[in-house]
């Protein structure tokens, strides 16, 4: 990946939806994840053009909020995002992990926005990483002392440069 950004996406996604999401997105070209910060993906378009982003991201844990010691252990390229419609994706369950389907609100009135990733895969081993590890970007909101509960922006860490180019 050839890209002029110098941040990248920090997300945490449920693990279930990470597992079906990698089949997904390589049967549809991208999987679509919710989230309710319309704002930051609007803003993150702005800044990219039309450049993919890389995305760290890290299994989030149901009813657990965010701890600086979760890891990022999954990498992918932000590709664009779509508004919801009634909370659902306006395509359908084609984009979404199956496992989504488990969980209605997430598919019906939930989200504002569904931000769609390709080359979802984890990342080899020992190369995950602590959140608390990363460095918010100037023009994120996330602070080390309340680790983020949606995406938000980070510069992309040395340690993982290489599994970002390698996208």
């Amino acid at each position: 990946m050839t890209t002029p950004t110098d941040f990248a996406i920090l997300a945490p996604v449920p693990q279930v939806h990470l597992d079906d999401g990698v089949a997904v997105a390589a049967r549809e070209g991208f999987v679509a994840f919710g989230s309710r910060k319309w704002e930051l993906f609007r803003k993150i378009d702005e800044l990219r053009r039309t450049q993919p982003v890389p995305v760290l991201i890290y299994p989030s844990h149901e009813d657990i909020l965010g701890k600086l010691a979760f890891r990022v252990c999954w990498i992918g390229e932000y590709v664009g995002h779509v508004e919801s419609v009634a909370g659902a994706h306006p395509d359908g369950m084609c984009h979404r992990p199956p496992s989504t389907a488990d969980h209605p609100s997430d598919n019906r009135g939930y989200w504002a926005v569904f931000w769609h990733v390709r080359k979802l895969a984890p990342l080899p081993s020992g190369k995950d990483m602590s959140i608390g590890e990363l460095q918010a970007h100037a023009s994120g909101t996330w602070r080390k002392n309340a680790p983020p509960r949606g995406p938000d922006l980070v510069y992309v860490p040395p340690e993982l440069a290489s599994e970002v180019a390698a996208l």
